[in-house]
């Protein structure tokens, strides 16, 4: 009925001799119904129990009728399997009935003690299957395999994702392959990242960082606060932020801590990119107040518009003069001396007035080319006599000229400090 429980029947002749001389023969079939416990189940060896009812037949030899008796008994044993439906059964039993001591004569009541070792032979029923996985122990190379488990034609569990949690009793059947999984087989991420361990090579990342396919937080302006996080995530290079991300400016000059070259700019000074307050040169004054700016040694080439090296400063103060006022149009204009053709010299002029041009857009990036105009005057507008060398020298001159006044801000010559621009 069950690997502990069997319910058995059980039949028996035997002949007893009278112990007299003269005494008649007893013979005696014996049917019984017993209900059997392997205390042990489905053991390789088990001992059990075993007890029933059944009937006797007493016939006397010579006697003309029979007795039918009522019997009982019970016994041990042990089962010892000697292959998959073979086992040896080695039994002691004791069975109790009533037996007349002669024919017609008084009854009284006998045990009969029995011992039994015999081969009990299993005829048809399933294959044996002692970890319910389907396969017969027989062709099962994986006899042991866990309750629920998925298992091929050989018995042998099933872990399609390779997570080391068997198909079946997998939850999570698709885990991604060197993911660390639970006992369900489902991944585990200790940062809650979208990243799980095992492939997650930071896995230490703050929550709210946003990661990589490694696990990895990105931060993409470097300043060591990771995007997701980061409140200000677009922060230049080499700011000094705090724990949001946002630069620090303890100037309040518009320029970040750590870019910032004078960290203590006085109150409402108007700085440069470098946070230093700017002071209002010369030329800066002349193009204020006049318009225009004025530029006598800016050295080429002979006869070309190669710029000498010793004139690069000189352009660059005009530069950063420049790109402090991006709404107002700028005409560069070259003039030369009168020496030379009056068309050679028109040529030249406007050559070394794109050069500079060109020098001045590509030294400082925050000026638009579309500001600017060039124009060579050639020799056409002398500010000196063209009969002396210092005359000539003069008229040898670059001028960067305002041409929409309109929307020139003037300030004070003696204004030396600019102040700073309210934000709105």
């Amino acid at each position: 009925m069950s690997p502990s429980w069997a319910t058995e029947i059980h039949g028996t002749y035997l002949k007893s001799h009278g112990t007299q001389p003269g005494q008649a023969s007893l013979g005696i079939l014996h049917f019984e119904g017993n209900l059997t416990w392997f205390l042990l189940g489905d053991h390789a060896i088990t001992p059990y129990l075993t007890g029933g009812a059944g009937v006797n037949y007493l016939h006397y030899e010579g006697a003309s009728s029979s007795l039918h008796q009522f019997a009982y008994g019970g016994g041990v044993g042990f089962r010892v399997a000697v292959a998959e439906n073979v086992s040896l059964r080695l039994e002691g039993r004791d069975l109790h009935y009533k037996v007349p001591l002669s024919p017609g004569g008084q009854q009284d009541y006998r045990d009969q003690p029995e011992a039994f070792a015999g081969l009990s032979f299993g005829i048809g029923g399933p294959p044996r299957d002692k970890d319910k996985d389907g396969v017969p122990d027989d062709d099962d190379r994986c006899p042991g395999t866990p309750p629920g488990a998925r298992v091929d034609a050989v018995g042998c569990a099933l872990d399609s994702d390779d997570d080391g949690v068997f198909d079946g009793i997998d939850q999570c059947p698709n885990s991604t392959p060197g993911a660390k999984v639970d006992a369900r087989g489902c991944e585990i991420d200790s940062d809650s990242d979208g990243v799980p361990d095992g492939i997650d090579r930071c896995p230490d990342t703050p929550k709210g960082a946003t990661v990589d396919a490694q696990g990895c937080p990105h931060d993409s302006d470097s300043d060591n606060v990771y995007d997701g996080i980061d409140q200000c995530p677009s922060t230049p290079a080499g700011c000094t932020v705090n724990s949001n991300g946002c630069p620090t400016d303890l100037d309040q000059d518009g320029v970040c801590d750590g870019l910032d070259q004078c960290p203590d700019s006085p109150p409402n000074a108007k700085v440069d990119s470098r946070g230093c307050p700017i002071v209002v040169s010369d030329k800066e004054t002349q193009l204020l107040e006049t318009g225009m700016i004025r530029l006598q040694n800016v050295n080429f080439d002979t006869g070309r518009a190669t710029i000498l090296p010793e004139s690069e400063p000189i352009l660059d103060e005009v530069g950063n003069i420049l790109a402090r006022w991006p709404e107002l149009r700028i005409e560069i204009g070259g003039h030369t001396d009168s020496r030379g053709s009056a068309a050679k010299n028109a040529q030249l002029s406007k050559d070394r007035a794109n050069a500079v041009l060109k020098y001045l857009t590509s030294k400082f990036p925050e000026l638009e080319p579309s500001q600017f105009t060039t124009a060579g005057y050639g020799s056409t507008k002398p500010i000196a006599s063209n009969q002396t060398v210092l005359g000539r020298a003069k008229n040898r001159r670059v001028e960067f000229r305002v041409l929409n006044t309109e929307a020139l801000k003037r300030e004070k010559t003696q204004q030396r400090i600019l102040p700073r621009e309210e934000s709105k």
